[in-house]
């Protein structure tokens, strides 16, 4: 049997603030490293051992994954930082508040661009200071790579292949990713076979790891949210 635990980052600054985050590379607020400290208990108290742990290259997946294995008393230079597992491209809509949005263009637009399958916002104007390309953290991404604009089902298409091509064949092990809502959407949609239409319906915590555990076919054997308290309102599969 092997393990592969999912954990949404702590708390963010803009998560705090109701903004529409995507690609800027945002702080974790106290509240967010409290998560993630906590996340790292939870995992303390399965007593096992892991082998590999990937996470993204935006500061809050970083932090979390080091708060995460400061616990767990892990040296972060094992740490893989792929572009790939980032949150998913918010376009226009970045920096901007999604209650303030709901007025604007009404909750059912807001909901579409938040949870629907294939629906993209706008693009950024690549003259925007959020826009990735004009981030420090992603200079070493080619250009080429990097969006204006996501759906999740773009968000899919990236981080599902670096899955596939650097994570599926290490699931004999056991491994910890620390990502985003929409890039943990886009594993569970892939893990849990999930359909277009039930994938608006997954909500992902922040700091609430979700452990899977696969037997020796690598097939999905149990799942469960570590932190219960918190997981009366989500879907578990």
């Amino acid at each position: 049997m092997s393990h592969l635990i999912l954990v949404r980052h702590g708390q963010s600054e803009w998560n705090m603030q109701k903004k529409f985050t995507g690609w800027v590379d945002v702080e974790l607020t106290p509240n967010g490293k409290l998560e993630a400290c906590k996340a790292g208990e939870l995992i303390k108290e399965l007593n096992l051992n892991f082998d590999y742990f990937f996470c993204s290259y935006q500061k809050r997946a970083i932090e979390t994954m080091n708060l995460i294995l400061n616990t767990l008393r892990i040296k972060n230079d094992k740490v893989i930082r792929a572009w790939e597992l980032n949150e998913r491209h918010y376009g226009a809509l970045t920096g901007l508040n999604k209650d303030e949005m709901k007025k604007t263009i009404g909750e059912e637009k807001v909901q579409e661009f938040r949870r629907s399958w294939d629906v993209r916002p706008e693009p950024l104007n690549k003259n925007n200071p959020y826009h990735p390309i004009n981030i420090e953290a992603y200079k070493n991404i080619p250009k080429d790579k990097i969006p204006d604009t996501e759906s999740l089902k773009d968000t899919f298409q990236r981080v599902i292949p670096y899955f596939e091509k650097n994570i599926l064949d290490k699931l004999n092990k056991n491994i910890i990713i620390a990502a985003h809502g929409n890039s943990v959407r886009a594993l569970c949609k892939y893990l849990f076979n999930i359909d277009n239409k039930k994938i608006s319906k997954l909500e992902i915590p922040t700091g609430n790891p979700l452990l899977i555990k696969f037997d020796n076919k690598k097939k999905i054997e149990k799942s469960l949210y570590l932190d219960q308290k918190r997981s009366g309102d989500l879907i578990i599969f």
